[in-house]
């Protein structure tokens, strides 16, 4: 008859694992079982790996997250000044055509010389209608950033096609001129008109002025 096969043991004889850590000497560690030695060398691997990680590699990493948020930025940074650059002819074709219509806008900016000139087109404007001047009053200036507005009070009385006429004259001239807060109400007789508005002018200051209002600014900082 054949024998029956031995049963097989297990894999790992966690027995003699107890028995090989009891009979360690501690003081000579070349001795040791092979189980012992490669536990402990594995302790002390973990140990360095910990350690590196605790005095190191955490900061580092944390270092190299914030490198990358600043690479990120920079890259975006990069891409908007490339996409200027190769726009760049564009944009200086956009500031000159600003300059140009800025310098034709100035153009039509009376100085302080020319305001009384301006006045009087307005007035003939009125009278070259027929219009009847009831009220023509001037305001005081409202300075600005480079130009100072001038109000004008204006009491009209016609005919409706006049006050029309005078309207577009007004459209017409060189200067520029706005006319405001228009009323326009019944007059005494029939067919004609009382026409109320604020027409406002403007002027360009002069260098002394700008100076002045540039020291007033700094005075009041």
């Amino acid at each position: 008859m054949l024998a029956k096969p031995k049963p097989k043991g297990p894999l790992i004889d966690f027995h003699q694992l107890a028995e090989d850590f009891k009979t360690i000497d501690p003081k000579d560690p070349g001795l040791w079982p092979l189980a012992p030695r490669v536990v402990t060398l594995l302790g002390f691997f973990l140990v360095i790996v910990g350690a590196a990680w605790w005095f190191g590699w955490s900061g580092q990493l944390e270092e190299l997250d914030t490198q990358k948020v600043q690479e990120a930025s920079l890259r975006e940074d990069w891409l908007t000044k490339k996409n200027q650059s190769v726009n760049l002819d564009e944009y200086r074709r956009q500031l000159a055509e600003i300059d140009r219509s800025f310098g034709t806008l100035l153009k039509q900016l009376p100085n302080r010389s020319e305001m009384g000139d301006l006045l009087v087109d307005i007035n003939k404007a009125a009278q070259g209608r027929g219009l009847s001047v009831e009220l023509f009053k001037p305001g005081g200036e409202t300075i600005k950033d480079f130009y100072a507005e001038v109000p004008i009070t204006l009491n009209l009385i016609g005919g409706y096609h006049d006050i029309g006429a005078f309207t577009g004259d007004i459209a017409k001239l060189p200067r520029i001129v706005t006319l405001n807060d228009i009323n326009l109400t019944t007059g005494p007789k029939e067919g004609v008109l009382v026409f109320k508005t604020t027409a406002k002018t403007f002027r360009y200051l002069d260098e002394e002025e700008l100076a002045k209002k540039k020291k007033a600014n700094k005075g009041a900082n």
